[in-house]
C-alpha cells in the first residue's frame, strides 16, 4: 500500500506539472501495487483524458467497472464524476479552459442530466466562441431546469450562465426558453440581481441590436418576478411600441402612469403615454387632449422643481417636451419649455458628478494657452446615428469632404456593438480616431482626454445619452447640428442653421447662439437609388391617374394636415393618395377613412403601402409618384431631400418653428419655389395646381434635375467649406473671449 501511495504522489506531481502521460504511468504502477483501490483507476483514466487519449481513458474506466454489480457501478460512476468535477474546477482556475471543457464533456456523457455541469459547459462554449445557440435545446436544459429541485442547482452559476447566454446569443429563441425556465429557481433575495441581468440584456437587445420584439419578451419574463415594477412596465411599453405592438404599448403606458408618484416620474410616464398614442398614427384626438395635460404637468415641474433628481430622472426628463413640435407651431412656447427643462436637468447632472464637471472646466482653462496659434483643430462628432438612419445618411458628406490638413476628426459612436451596418463601417473608416461606448461618463471622459477643441452633437433631444455627455461640457466649444432641433442644454454654445430654416426673430427664444450658414444648413452630394419594385398595376391604378404621396412616421401626421391633403385629392380628378410610413397600419387606415368620409372623398382613392426593405428601394419607388404632400407642423427632412433628388414636386406648408421650415429651406436651396405654401389655403391651392397641371409638374421636375449641377443643396463640398469657416470663426472668438 505504501508503494501505491508513493506512485500516487509521483503521479500528482507530474499532473500539476502538466506531464499527463508520465502521471498516467505512475498511476498504472499504483494500480499494480493496490488493484483494489478504485480511485487509482479513476485517476489513471483522468490522466489519459488530459493527455488527449479519450478512448483509452474510457476503456480504463470501463474495465475497472466490469466486475461490479449495478449498485457498485452506480456508486463508482458517482466517484468518477467527483474526480472529473474536481479536475474541471482545477483546470478552470488555471485558465486551462479547453481541458476543463473536455472533462465536463466526459461528465456529460456519464450523466447527461447534471444541470450544473451543463451550465459550466455553456459558459465554456461561450468562452471558446463555439456556442451556437442550439445547445440549450439539444441538451434539453429548459426541461431539466423544470424537473430539477432548486436546492440541487447552483444559483450563482445559473445566473452567471444566463447573463452570458443573453450577451452572447440574445436573439436565439432558446435563450428566452432558458430565461423562462430559470425563474422558479430564483430565491427572493436574488430577485434584484436577476432583474438586473434581464433588464441589461433587454436594453441592449432592444436599443442597440434593434430587436425590440425579443427585448419585450425578456421584460415579460422579468415582470413575472416583479409584476408591479414601474420601471419594467415602462420598458415593456417602449419595446411594444418599437416592435409595432402598438395597442399593447398603449396598455402598458397607461399602467405605468398608475405606478409612479413623484412629479418627475409622473412627467415621464405622461410622456410615455403620449409617445404610445402618437406612434400609432391613429389616436390623434386622445393624444392632443393628453398633450394639454402633459404640458400642465411640465409647468408644475418648472414652478416646483425638486431639490434633486436621480441619474435616471435626469436622463429621461431631457425629452419631456419632445412631441410639442408635432402638435403646435409655437416656437416661443416650445423653446421656453425646452430651455427650462434642460436647465433643470443641467443643474442636477452637474451636481450628480460635480468632480467630473469641475475637472473638465478647470482643464479647459489650463489648456487654453496651449490651444493658441493652432493650425489644426480637433473636431469631435458624437451621435447614436452613425448608421443607416436619416442623420447618418445626411452627415456623411460633411465628414467625407472635411479638409484633413486643418481638421482632425474624432468620432464618438454611441453604440454597444462594434459594427452596426455598412454605413457604420464607412464612418469608422472616415474618422481619424474613433471611440465607441453606450455609457455617457465613458464618452465624456474620452472626449475630454482627447482634448477636443469643438464637439458637434448630431442627436439633440432624440438620444438622452448624448444630452448627458454634452451636459458635462467635455469640450470647450459645443455645437448642435442636424439631429432634430436645438436641445436647450445650457452647455451648448452654438446651433447651426441658415437664413430660411429659422425666422429672423429666432435668437429671441433660443438659448444657443445661432450660426446662420451662408446658404443651407445641410447639403448632400446625392443619394443612392435602387431598382423600383412598385408599379401602378400593383396598386390597381390606371396609367393616367395622378399619384399624390406621403411617407412619414405616424406621429408626423397631424390630423388637420390630413384633412387638407384629402381635400386636395378630392379636388383633383382621377387622383389617388399613396400613404406609407411606420405606424399602426389599421389605425392609420381607420383615421384616413374616417376623415375621407368627412370631406366626401371616396375611400377607394386611398392606397396604403408597407415600408420598403431598404432606403434605396424607397427612393426608386418615389419616381412613380407625381406629387409629394409634406406634413405640417413637422415637415419631412431626409424624406424631403430624397423627394427633391429624384425630381418629384413637393407641396409644403411653412411655419415658424425649425421643424416647420425644413422643406422650405431645402426647396429654396434647390432653386424651386413652386409648392411653398404659407397658409392652409395656399397648401390646398398648390396641391391642386400641381395635381392638375402636368406641364407645371414637368417644369418643376426639370428644375430639380438641373439643380443637381449648381444648387447649394447638392454641393456637399461647398457646404463643408462653409461649415469649416464657421468652426474657425467661433474658435478664434473663443480664444479672444477666454
Amino acid at each position: 500500500m505504501q508503494d501505491a501511495q508513493h506512485w500516487q504522489q509521483q503521479a500528482q506531481h507530474c499532473y500539476q506539472q502538466g506531464d499527463y502521460r508520465q502521471a498516467a504511468q505512475y498511476y498504472e504502477q499504483a494500480i499494480e501495487a493496490a488493484p483494489q483501490e478504485k480511485a487509482y483507476y479513476w485517476q489513471y483514466g483522468l490522466m489519459l483524458l488530459c493527455a488527449g487519449e479519450v478512448a483509452e481513458a474510457q476503456t480504463a474506466w470501463l474495465m475497472a467497472m466490469l466486475e461490479g454489480n449495478p449498485q457498485q457501478v452506480e456508486q463508482w460512476n458517482l466517484e468518477l464524476i467527483r474526480h472529473l468535477e474536481e479536475a474541471a474546477q482545477y483546470h478552470t482556475q488555471q485558465a486551462q479552459y479547453s481541458l476543463a471543457q473536455t472533462l465536463r464533456q466526459q461528465i456529460q456523457e456519464i450523466n447527461p442530466t447534471d444541470i450544473n455541469n451543463l451550465l459550466h459547459l455553456l459558459q465554456l462554449a461561450i468562452h471558446h466562441k463555439t456556442y451556437t445557440g442550439s445547445e440549450i435545446a439539444e441538451w434539453e436544459m429548459p426541461e431539466l431546469l423544470t424537473a430539477t429541485p432548486s436546492p440541487s442547482i447552483n444559483f450563482d452559476l445559473l445566473l452567471a450562465t444566463l447573463s452570458q447566454v443573453l450577451q452572447y446569443a440574445p436573439l436565439s429563441p432558446s435563450s428566452l426558453d432558458f430565461a423562462q425556465a430559470s425563474l422558479p429557481h430564483i430565491p427572493p433575495q436574488q430577485t434584484f440581481s436577476t432583474l438586473t441581468v434581464l433588464v441589461n440584456a433587454a436594453t441592449e437587445i432592444g436599443h442597440f441590436r434593434r430587436r425590440s420584439d425579443i427585448a419585450a419578451k425578456l421584460i415579460e419574463i422579468a415582470l413575472q418576478l416583479a409584476p408591479n415594477n414601474a420601471d419594467l412596465v415602462n420598458l415593456l411599453a417602449q419595446f411594444y411600441q418599437n416592435s409595432e405592438q402598438y395597442e399593447k404599448g398603449i396598455e402598458k403606458a397607461r399602467q405605468y402612469t398608475t405606478l409612479v408618484e413623484s412629479l418627475p416620474d409622473r412627467v415621464f410616464a405622461s410622456l410615455g403615454l403620449l409617445r404610445a398614442l402618437m406612434n400609432t398614427g391613429g389616436h390623434w384626438q386622445e393624444a392632443f387632449s393628453h398633450f394639454q395635460e402633459h404640458q400642465t404637468l411640465l409647468q408644475s415641474l418648472i414652478e416646483h422643481p425638486p431639490e434633486t433628481l436621480t441619474t435616471v430622472q435626469v436622463s429621461i426628463l431631457y425629452q419631456a417636451y419632445f412631441f410639442a413640435p408635432y402638435f403646435q407651431d409655437t416656437p416661443q412656447t416650445n423653446r421656453y419649455y425646452h430651455n427650462q427643462i434642460a436647465q433643470l436637468c443641467q443643474a442636477n447632472a452637474a451636481q450628480l458628478h460635480q468632480e467630473l464637471y469641475d475637472k473638465f472646466q478647470q482643464n479647459h482653462k489650463d489648456r487654453h494657452l496651449s490651444r493658441k496659434n493652432k493650425k489644426k483643430l480637433k473636431i469631435g462628432y458624437i451621435s447614436y446615428c452613425f448608421k443607416s438612419h436619416s442623420v447618418g445618411w445626411l452627415a456623411r458628406w460633411l465628414i467625407q469632404h472635411h479638409n484633413r490638413e486643418e481638421f482632425e476628426l474624432y468620432g464618438y459612436l454611441i453604440t454597444a456593438t462594434e459594427v452596426e451596418d455598412d454605413l457604420t463601417k464607412w464612418y469608422i473608416q472616415q474618422f481619424d480616431y474613433l471611440y465607441q461606448s453606450k455609457h455617457f461618463l465613458q464618452l465624456a471622459e474620452a472626449i475630454h482626454n482627447d482634448e477636443i477643441d469643438i464637439l458637434i452633437e448630431l442627436d439633440s433631444l432624440t438620444v438622452d445619452t448624448t444630452c448627458r455627455v454634452i451636459s458635462y461640457q467635455p469640450a470647450p466649444l459645443q455645437i448642435t447640428w442636424l439631429g432634430w432641433d436645438a436641445s436647450g442644454v445650457p452647455t451648448i454654445d452654438y446651433y447651426l442653421a441658415d437664413q430660411y430654416v429659422l425666422p429672423e426673430n429666432a435668437e429671441q427664444y433660443y438659448q444657443e447662439k445661432i450660426i446662420r450658414l451662408p446658404q443651407s444648413y445641410v447639403a448632400v452630394d446625392g443619394f443612392e437609388v435602387g431598382v423600383p419594385t412598385l408599379r401602378r398595376e400593383d396598386l390597381n391604378i390606371e396609367p393616367d391617374a395622378v399619384l399624390f404621396f406621403s411617407a412619414q412616421k405616424g406621429y408626423k401626421r397631424h390630423i388637420d394636415t390630413i384633412r387638407l391633403q384629402l381635400q386636395i385629392i378630392k379636388a383633383v380628378p382621377t387622383s389617388y393618395f399613396i400613404i406609407k410610413g411606420v405606424a399602426d397600419a389599421e389605425q392609420v387606415k381607420a383615421t384616413f377613412h374616417q376623415l375621407a368620409e368627412e370631406v366626401g372623398l371616396d375611400q377607394n382613392r386611398l392606397r396604403f403601402l408597407d415600408t420598403d426593405p431598404t432606403e434605396m428601394i424607397h427612393r426608386a419607388n418615389l419616381s412613380l409618384m407625381d406629387v409629394v404632400l409634406d406634413t405640417y407642423p413637422y415637415n419631412g427632412a431626409t424624406t424631403t431631400l430624397e423627394t427633391l433628388w429624384v425630381g418629384v414636386p413637393l407641396v409644403t406648408q411653412v411655419g415658424e418653428q425649425f421643424s416647420a421650415r425644413n422643406s422650405y429651406t431645402m426647396l429654396m436651396n434647390a432653386g424651386v419655389e413652386e409648392g411653398i405654401a404659407w397658409t392652409d389655403e395656399e397648401y390646398i391651392k398648390w396641391g391642386i395646381k400641381l395635381g392638375t397641371n402636368a406641364a407645371l409638374r414637368q417644369q418643376v421636375t426639370q428644375k430639380l434635375r438641373e439643380s443637381r449641377k449648381t444648387a447649394p443643396l447638392w454641393n456637399g463640398r461647398q457646404f463643408t467649406r462653409e461649415v469649416e469657416q464657421a468652426y474657425w470663426q467661433i474658435w478664434n472668438k473663443y480664444l479672444v473671449d477666454s
